[in-house]
């Protein structure tokens, strides 16, 4: 079983289904309401752990109520929280999502404690494998960066300045097409693949400007897709890093990827790897 060390965001989505989505200064009623535990670090905790990899979350949270909701299935599928700091002067963060019935949302976040993430307490030990995320200070991804010697995955989201040694050290960066077209000449940096989602349209994989695999995800009844990306990022990192061939994990990727959009909320919905091998 591979180990896989995690540092990133932990919120508290706070999801309001709506019959569309709102134009700016408009407002939409009738909406229902739920609490999902999220943010990107912890989505892709507990996803790499469902996948079958053994898990160290790096994170931090308030003291507060919204932490243990936060934190709940994390603690359930026995992800190690050893490295989880609980801030005092910090609420946790605070994810405010709209969704859509076709499963297309609008998200705000709040990042309280992730913000105050300290690059100086940063012990990233050892693993196979380490995937980063934006939602925290570009400082600690940094210096996990240098720091870490193993397999790096730096998903380059939300789309933020970061510095530019981050992508020459990744072995692998993720992106969506939109967070592709903000970075643009920027990703020519990476000495890695770069993995670029497509929704529904599937993902590729690239290495020094050039397409070297393709893949098309399954078609799903698609409701909520809420940490469809996390679950991509998390799948194809433990796919690489098991060995699978490139082609291979880009398709396991967007096989889980999928069956992320078929659920509500973003932990809730991840796929065991059993989910993922029925469906391929």
């Amino acid at each position: 079983m591979i180990d896989i060390l995690v540092i990133g965001s932990v919120n508290l989505d706070l999801s309001a289904a709506v019959s569309r989505l709102p134009e700016a200064g408009e407002t939409v009623t009738g909406a229902s309401l739920s609490h999902f535990p999220g943010g990107k670090g912890a989505n892709q905790a507990l996803a790499a752990k469902r996948l079958g990899a053994d898990v160290r979350l790096v994170a931090c949270v308030g003291d507060d109520t919204a932490a243990d909701d936060a934190l709940a299935l994390l603690r359930e599928a026995e992800v190690d929280l050893f490295g989880v700091q609980i801030l005092d002067d910090q609420p946790t963060g605070i994810a405010l999502i709209s969704v859509a019935p076709s499963g297309e949302n609008q998200i705000v976040v709040a990042p309280g404690a992730n913000a105050a993430m300290d690059p100086d307490a940063l012990d990233v030990g050892k693993a196979d494998a380490l995937i980063c995320q934006l939602e925290i200070p570009g400082a600690v991804v940094e210096k996990a960066a240098v720091d870490f010697d193993g397999f790096f995955c730096a998903n380059l989201a939300p789309a933020k300045e970061i510095d530019v040694s981050v992508m020459q050290s990744a072995d692998l960066v993720v992106v969506n097409e939109t967070e592709a077209a903000w970075y643009g000449d920027t990703l020519k940096a990476c000495g890695g693949l770069i993995a670029i989602t497509y929704g529904s349209r599937g993902a590729t994989l690239q290495k020094h400007g050039e397409t070297i695999a393709e893949a098309q995800p399954p078609q799903v009844n698609a409701i909520d897709t809420v940490g469809a990306g996390d679950t991509f990022t998390a799948a194809l990192t433990v796919a690489l890093v098991e060995g699978q061939p490139l082609e291979a994990a880009l398709i396991f990727a967007c096989a889980a990827g999928a069956i992320a959009t078929t659920r509500a909320g973003a932990q809730p919905s991840l796929p065991t790897r059993a989910e993922v091998e029925s469906l391929l």
